[in-house]
């Protein structure tokens, strides 16, 4: 029996039972099309932040407050000051910084009203964030001293308030009751895995401090070198004149932690690549669940052909050309499965970029790899039905009813 001969019984074996196949493969399409959307949900969000992190450029590093601990019991977090980032302001590798605070506060303009994240920041802010002004004027360093009821606003805050953003320029908002005069409005960027800047109000930090948060210790301290190969020298310099403002010892552990963009890059990966692959391997449970189905279907059919087979055997059919067209049938199944699973799961993903707003990437790593289980599936529970059916024997066959 030749190669193409098995192939064509094969597949009209498949066509004589076209709603049953369909039914059988179900459970591949179902279970690939969950692998590439769940994939596609997980390389979108990877895609997106490490463009954030890029677009504001490797030099930048984040000064935080360490943990305390006394007696081996954590304490909670240490306290950063804007007298830290008056400290690091003038050291030679450094070119910018701005301490940060940020609250989500109560919003108020005319009868509409959200609750958004203010953040308090120093001008230098907006040239390390790589924030650009679309309309107005950022915020100096008089009016940061002067504690001036000033405000920038990100792209999208106007949505919130039933206003395009635009609007707002020149008008007077209410943060937590307080008055502020909008000045300018940033260029959208795009919400990332760190929140939505688009949704968020910059004020001078001095006034964020006394008028909205009433505290003066802040979260974080950006801080921007002069440049890439300036980096190693700034994180020393950093360090030791932080240790030195904040009295420790030698033998004392820094109170506070420095990070640059590329170590949260590699953290992100790396929760991201843990949580595509279980949510894949959630999606793959769907598989194996198909490639039962397909066993179980298989098995059915040799039961219901087993005449069949006693004549083909009868006619000089040997062994592996019965193994080789039950195996063909189920690996059919699996990659006619596959492909419907492939174009579901794109189109899944797609949708959910468009319809949903979120961020999807469909890699043709995935499609491939995706495409080369579902034909796995198809020879790994298609291997026992074909076997045995090869093992039959031919007299005891041509007696079955």
């Amino acid at each position: 029996m030749i190669l193409s001969e098995v192939f064509r019984v094969a597949l009209e074996a498949i066509r004589a039972n076209k709603l049953r196949s369909f039914l059988t493969a179900l459970g591949i399409i179902i279970g690939i099309a969950a692998v590439i959307t769940m994939v596609a949900l997980g390389e979108g969000a990877q895609r997106m932040v490490q463009e954030r992190l890029q677009g504001l450029g490797v030099n930048v590093l984040t000064v935080r407050p360490g943990q305390e601990f006394f007696g081996g019991v954590d304490r909670g977090e240490n306290r950063l000051t804007a007298k830290d980032a008056h400290t690091l302001a003038g050291l030679q590798t450094i070119q910018a910084v701005s301490p940060e605070v940020d609250h989500r506060l109560q919003i108020e303009h005319r009868e509409a009203n959200a609750n958004l994240s203010v953040s308090g920041v120093w001008p230098d802010y907006f040239e390390i964030q790589n924030s650009h002004i679309v309309l107005g004027r950022l915020f100096t360093e008089a009016e940061e001293r002067g504690r001036r009821r000033v405000a920038v606003l990100g792209s999208d805050v106007g949505n919130t308030l039933r206003v395009p953003t635009l609007e707002l320029l020149g008008q007077k908002i209410s943060i937590r009751g307080v008055p502020f005069e909008v000045i300018g409005v940033l260029e959208s960027k795009g919400a990332s895995g760190f929140g939505n800047p688009d949704q968020e109000i910059y004020v001078p930090l001095a006034t964020a401090q006394i008028r909205l948060f009433g505290e003066d210790r802040i979260q974080s301290i950006d801080v921007q070198a002069v440049s890439d190969r300036h980096l190693d020298a700034a994180i020393n310099e950093i360090d030791t004149r932080l240790r030195r403002a904040h009295r420790l010892r030698p033998s004392q552990r820094s109170d506070f932690t420095i990070r640059n963009q590329t170590t949260l890059l590699e953290t992100f990966r790396a929760t991201t690549r843990t949580f595509s692959f279980l949510l894949a391997g959630i999606a793959l449970v769907s598989l194996l669940v198909g490639g039962i189905g397909i066993m179980n279907i298989m098995l059915v059919s040799v039961t219901e052909r087993t005449r069949e087979i006693g004549v083909r055997k009868a006619l000089g059919a040997r062994k592996r050309d019965i193994l080789l067209q039950f195996l063909i049938e189920a690996l059919a199944l699996c990659l006619v499965g596959g492909f419907l699973g492939v174009v579901m799961g794109v189109v899944g993903a797609l949708a959910l970029q468009r319809m949903a707003g979120w961020n999807t990437a469909v890699s043709p790593e995935s499609i491939v790899i995706a495409f080369a289980f579902s034909a796995a599936v198809g020879i790994f529970f298609g291997l026992w039905p074909a076997r045995r059916a090869a093992r039959l024997d031919p007299i005891e066959s041509l007696r079955y009813e």
